[in-house]
């Protein structure tokens, strides 16, 4: 443990919100005009509470993301915009993880990112913390670099030293080879400040790329509470491996040893692509900025109910609902495609990209 550290909880108080914004040469191509008008639609939502950092692929998409938010009617001056060359638009797992050292001091650190064990190529997006870092986009907070590869979306923090996260995606031979769980527990005390280990070996959802990614599972929303995807049909190709993380879950134990609040989530009903295959919708994937959550909805009924769950985990803070039909069918969602700054971590903002 590295008592000189703290990975603080995505309901703490926020900076900024990093976005990598859709071109033409990543998987969006296909629906580039309609993901970018959800983004635009994001970027909107998000300015009105909070800044937000866009990294665009060069100077000319930077003017086009820019004209696309004034239109959209995004508040300008809450939007902050960075260059670097960009493979996807996945910021939860290539953008930077911060602590906070002394003083509440936030520290980047800049783990590695290999595509989701070499899934798919990510070498541009491996070096998007260490371009804008150079840039002077995180103000004058300072990056450090671990040999760890780790996503964004494989953890979960309470803000008070434990981490909730599936096994295998940090102990994985094509991301991590040669680690052992205690190698990686050892990094992530020294690294995050990690103390209290909730590992899950169940959990996952069909079409998920990512192994089983927590922020799609399973998300503290308090320090005591756990909220997480439930499948209510048994007949769900999902429902026994769901089922069996619940199990999990329930067996949990804080720091205290006592059990975990858990509130189940609803699971909308299968969404497909044009192949027939399912796509990784739920609800679980809710995006916390400061004075509301961004709800990932999908058109389908449990919407709603999904809404006033969330409403009442977080009855402080507004519910915005947005539809992520779009961002589903590249196998992600709303927290997936962010990436939270804590207070700190780009208050001083040295660049400003003109298009």
């Amino acid at each position: 443990m590295n008592p000189k550290r703290r990975l603080p909880a995505e309901w703490e108080p926020q900076s900024a919100i990093m976005l990598t914004w859709p071109h033409a040469d990543s998987d969006w191509a296909v629906q580039l005009e309609r993901v970018e008008t959800l983004y635009a639609e994001l970027t909107t939502l998000i300015s009105g509470y909070q800044p937000v950092l866009i990294v665009c692929r060069d100077t000319e998409h930077a003017g086009q993301v820019r004209a696309r938010l004034a239109t959209a009617g995004a508040h300008s001056v809450r939007v902050r915009l960075g260059i670097a060359p960009s493979n996807d638009t996945w910021a939860r797992d290539h953008g930077p993880i911060t602590v906070l050292t002394e003083h509440d001091r936030p520290l980047l650190v800049d783990f590695r990112f290999n595509g989701w064990g070499g899934k798919f190529r990510a070498d541009r997006d491996n070096q998007i913390t260490r371009r804008l870092f150079e840039q002077g986009a995180f103000g004058d907070c300072p990056r450090e670099t671990s040999a760890l590869v780790l996503e964004g979306g494989a953890i979960e923090s309470d803000g008070q030293g434990t981490l909730l996260a599936v096994s295998r995606t940090l102990i994985d031979p094509l991301r991590n080879p040669g680690w052992t769980r205690a190698d990686i527990e050892r990094a992530l005390r020294a690294r995050l400040g990690i103390r209290h280990f909730l590992w899950l070996e169940h959990g996952a959802i069909s079409g998920d790329d990512t192994d089983g990614h927590i922020d799609t599972l399973a998300r503290f929303c308090d320090a005591r509470t756990i909220c997480y995807t439930r499948s209510e049909d048994p007949r769900d190709a999902d429902h026994a491996e769901l089922a069996a993380m619940e199990r999990e879950l329930m067996a949990l134990r804080d720091p205290a040893r006592r059990p975990y609040r858990l509130v189940p989530l609803p699971a909308p009903k299968p969404l497909l692509d044009e192949d027939g295959r399912r796509l990784p919708a739920g609800y679980a994937n809710f995006l916390i900025i400061n004075g509301a959550v961004l709800l990932p909805v999908y058109g389908d009924p449990a919407d709603a109910r999904a809404s006033a769950i969330v409403r009442k985990l977080f009855p402080e803070r507004a519910i915005l609902t947005l539809d992520c039909t779009p961002l589903i069918r590249q196998g992600g969602s709303l927290h997936c495609i962010s990436m939270h700054l804590p207070a700190g971590a780009n208050d001083t903002v040295g660049i400003q990209a003109r298009g």
